[in-house]
Parts: C-alpha cells; structure tokens; sequence
C-alpha cells in the first residue's frame, strides 16, 4: 500500500485501540492442557485490567515528578500536580472494586485452574515495583520474598527497569525538597515554630493541671492519664526538637526531615489562608492515594485468604500473611498522616500579624 493510499484509509476504532492484540491474549493454560476451566478467563482478564490501570497510573506519577523535580514549581503546577493525583484515586478505587468481581470466582473454581499459575505470582508485576518506588518505598523497608532481593523474580529487562526507578528521585524525596523551600515558616516578626512551641507547652501544661484536677477520676485513672500526657508530651517534643527528630531519622523510626515536618504541619494548621489551599490539597491527596493502597493490599489480602486458606502463593511466598504484612509495612507518607497528632485547636494557633495574612492571600489594590 502507498503512502497515499495509507492517508487515505479512515482510521478505525479497532485499529485505533488494537482491539485484535488485546481481546486475543487470554491464553487459557487450563484450555492448553485440555481441561478448560471457565474461570480462568475471569482471572486472566482481571489481571491484565489492573496491568493497563498501572500504566496509566505510572503515566500520571511520571507528570507529577517532572512537575517537582524543578527547583521553581508554580502555583498552577502544584494544582495540576493535585488533579493528576486526582486521577490516580480515582483508578485505586476502581482497583479496589475490581476485587469483588475477582470474588465471584469461589475457592473450588480457582482450584480448578491454580496449578497452572505455577511459578507466576501478581509478585512480578513489575509495573507494581515501579509505582512503588516512584511514590518512595525504599528498599530496605521491603519486606523480604523468600529471603532474596524483590528484583530476582523479574526478568532482566524489567529487573534492569526498577533498578533504575530506585536510583531516580521518588515522589517523597522530592515533596520533602519541596517543603523545605517553603518560604513562610518565617516573616519579619514572626517565628512560627516559635510560636507554635509556645502554644503547645502552654496547651500541654493546661491539660497537665486539668488530668489532675478531675473531680470524676479515682487516682489509678488520674495516674493512667498521667502517663499517656507524657506520652503526648515526649512526642512533641520530638517534633519541635531538631536533634531528636534527627536521632529518629538515623534509627529508621522517622524519614521526613525537620524541616520539611516544619513546613507540612503549617501548611495543615493554617490551610485555611489561600495561598495553601493548593499545598494542602497535594498532602491530601498524597496521604490518601497511601491509604488507597493500604486498602487495596489489605483487600487483597482477604480475598487471597479466602480462596487459598493459609496456602503459600503460586509464587511462593506465605501468601495471604505477606500480604497482610505488606499493608502495614509498605505505607511511604504515614509521617504526614501522624501529623494530626500535633495539631492544636484553631483557638489555640498563633494568631498570625494582618501583613502576613496579606502575603498568604489573594488581595487586589486598586
């Protein structure tokens, strides 16, 4: 055909979606091996759903870190930043509800085709590995499959793939740099840090004398709530001491550094002033597409536990108790979502000076 016949062809909706290629690569091993189970075509067809979901996942991630792998972000680009994120909820849930097709197959029907799966497990899904690792899983916080490096099980293109991904700035790493360039943590006049420390203390100090004081509290209570106040209060001060928050960074108990936990607790505690509509809108979205994986996992590992019991997976690994663990362990922005622990009423926030409040809005001068 030449190129003027070639032009002139009217574009297809097949063609255009490669209809052919996808709708004809459900393999059935069952079918192959001459006992075709029904089911197979479900579970097949499922995973490559979630596969093509991935990829569109990784695409709208992949914007995301262009947008803050600049040293200059625009206040429009941080707005973009958050509808792209938008868009990855939107598909999680999706992901999310695609397991309850998943279980209309029972038990005995996965029997029916689950030994052909073998070696194979959702476990290779490299596309998985690398949205992981572009959102910020480190590897020494992976839990272990089969006590080797998560790469063994992939093949040495996609092995040499997530390899890459973890070398390259992940989406935590480079939100952390982005807090830390935060320029309103101090005016001329006003210290936040400053003056949310004082807040706290004096906060801390009135609910010291008020635990005390509780007329309807027998002295074990009055001691109990004693102790969950020191609690309270030494985790404060790990948050307002940068020595400490440090020492916890180099103990693996906390990632986030100070000053970006500096800024990301304003960015909460004053959302309300428009100029952070935008940053808290982000670290929305950012705590909540962790929390949709940790559903998705924790799903899975239900609907894992009800088709195989306590079996390993094809893969494998202990299946349904790896997944269960994966969903605690694997989660990246948890230290945003603990912030709320240092919160304080808004009667009790620094009342900020009317120049500043200027500055954090949207104001017109004729």
């Amino acid at each position: 055909m030449g190129l003027k016949e070639q032009n002139n062809k009217k574009l297809n909706y097949s063609d255009y979606l490669n209809l052919d290629k996808i709708l004809n690569n459900q393999d059935l091993k069952s079918k192959v091996a001459g006992k075709e189970s029904h089911d197979e075509m479900l579970f097949i067809v499922i995973h490559q759903i979630y596969e093509l979901w991935f990829k569109q996942i990784i695409h709208e991630l992949d914007s995301v870190l262009k947008i803050f792998g600049k040293d200059d972000i625009h206040e429009s680009e941080i707005s973009l930043a958050v509808h792209r994120l938008d868009r990855v909820i939107e598909i999680q849930k999706i992901l999310i509800d695609q397991i309850r097709v998943l279980e209309t197959m029972t038990a005995i029907d996965f029997l029916e085709f689950r030994d052909y799966l073998f070696p194979s497990s959702g476990f290779q899904s490299a596309q998985f590995r690398l949205i992981e690792n572009k959102l910020g899983l480190l590897v020494n916080r992976r839990l272990k499959y089969g006590m080797q490096d998560y790469k063994n099980v992939l093949s040495i293109d996609q092995k040499k793939l997530v390899k890459e991904s973890e070398e390259r700035n992940s989406l935590f790493r480079l939100i952390e740099k982005w807090l830390e360039r935060t320029p309103f943590l101090f005016f001329k006049g006003f210290d936040f840090w400053d003056q949310y420390t004082k807040s706290v203390l004096k906060m801390l100090d009135e609910e010291e004398i008020a635990i005390k004081n509780n007329p309807n509290h027998s002295a074990d209570d009055i001691d109990f709530h004693l102790k969950e106040h020191s609690k309270a209060s030494s985790s404060f001060e790990a948050l307002i001491n940068a020595q400490i928050h440090d020492k916890l960074i180099a103990q693996q108990k906390k990632r986030l550094s100070h000053k970006a936990t500096q800024a990301a607790l304003l960015i909460f505690l004053y959302r309300d002033e428009p100029i952070l509509h935008s940053p808290f809108n982000l670290l929305s979205k950012l705590m909540t597409v962790d929390e949709l994986f940790t559903t998705w996992r924790q799903r899975h590992s239900l609907m894992v536990r009800r088709m195989i019991g306590v079996k390993i997976g094809t893969g494998g690994s202990s299946g349904h108790s790896y997944l269960q663990a994966t969903a605690e362990k694997h989660k990246i922005f948890s230290e945003l979502t603990d912030l709320s622990t240092f919160f304080i009423p808004r009667s009790a926030l620094p009342n900020l000076p009317e120049n500043i409040k200027i500055n954090l809005g949207y104001h017109y001068k004729p």
